[in-house]
């Protein structure tokens, strides 16, 4: 640690806001280049897993081709059979696997994009995203309240179309089991000056809030896969697009009651925002 040399005429004013300066820099090349890192690696690793994974998906399909040309008598047996399970067993986990790869690799593509914020009406947003979930919602008795008075939001369009297709694709999905599903999507009056606020309701299963904690992680699921599909990944990368916005995002939710996320954006953003 440097000794302070009393005889030494104290720093001026101008040259303490220099050394502020110098050391806000230091921080932010520090913290870019631990999210380079971050980034890299994540690319790295959703990358390279690709080939073993297509060995295994590809492999899988000739052992079952190979068992498929055994004698019919032989092919009906328990061994032969309990082989077969096996490889479907192993084929839907690698299948899993497939989707967890795409899921680091739209975070990456989320971190790398460049950020082209512009004034997008949040209800325009809203029906584009509704209606790239057409195919989700066929067939369902879905009831959809969205506000008149949802705010315009300075963001990138096709990021933001990313949020809310994940969001409300969440909706859809956890409303599933109800006979009647609802989804609201509102603007919220309480948010701080200088933010605006969107909530999205549903009356879907819910989850419980004491693992709300882990909600927005990478690989981070509430419900049993046999329940709901996905991987644990819309959520996390809703977050990052929030975080390079300068925006915030949260979600409670009670067991059986369904969950409301709520989304704080600012009202005006930098042109430069960092990646998260």
């Amino acid at each position: 640690m440097a000794s302070h040399d009393p005889s030494a005429p104290p720093a001026s004013p101008s040259d303490e806001a220099a050394q502020l300066r110098a050391e806000l820099a230091r921080c932010q090349q520090q913290m870019a280049d631990m999210a380079a890192a971050q980034e890299e690696f994540l690319r790295a690793v959703s990358h390279d897993l690709r080939a073993p994974l297509r060995h295994v998906t590809s492999y899988g399909t000739l052992v079952r081709e190979v068992l498929g040309d055994l004698p019919a008598d032989v092919a009906q047996g328990e061994p032969v059979q309990e082989a077969l399970g096996f490889l479907a067993t192993m084929d839907q986990s690698a299948r899993r696997m497939g989707l967890m790869i795409d899921g680091l690799q739209a975070l990456v593509r989320t971190g790398r994009a460049p950020l082209r914020p512009q004034a997008v009406p949040l209800a325009d947003a809203v029906a584009q995203a509704r209606a790239a979930l057409a195919p989700q919602a066929a067939g369902r008795s879905v009831d959809w309240q969205v506000a008149p008075d949802l705010p315009t939001l300075q963001a990138d369009p096709a990021l933001l179309q990313t949020l809310l297709v994940q969001l409300l694709g969440n909706a859809l999905k956890f409303t599933r089991p109800v006979a009647q599903a609802c989804i609201a999507v509102l603007a919220d009056a309480s948010a701080p000056a200088g933010q605006h606020g969107l909530v999205v309701q549903d009356n879907g299963v819910g989850f419980d809030p004491a693992r709300a904690a882990g909600l927005f992680g990478v690989f981070q699921r509430l419900h049993r896969e046999g329940e709901f599909e996905g991987v644990g990944t819309g959520l996390a990368l809703c977050r990052a697009i929030a975080q390079r916005h300068g925006a915030q995002i949260s979600a409670t939710a009670v067991p059986g009651a369904g969950c409301t996320v709520r989304v704080l954006w600012p009202a005006a953003m930098a042109a430069n925002t960092p990646p998260a």
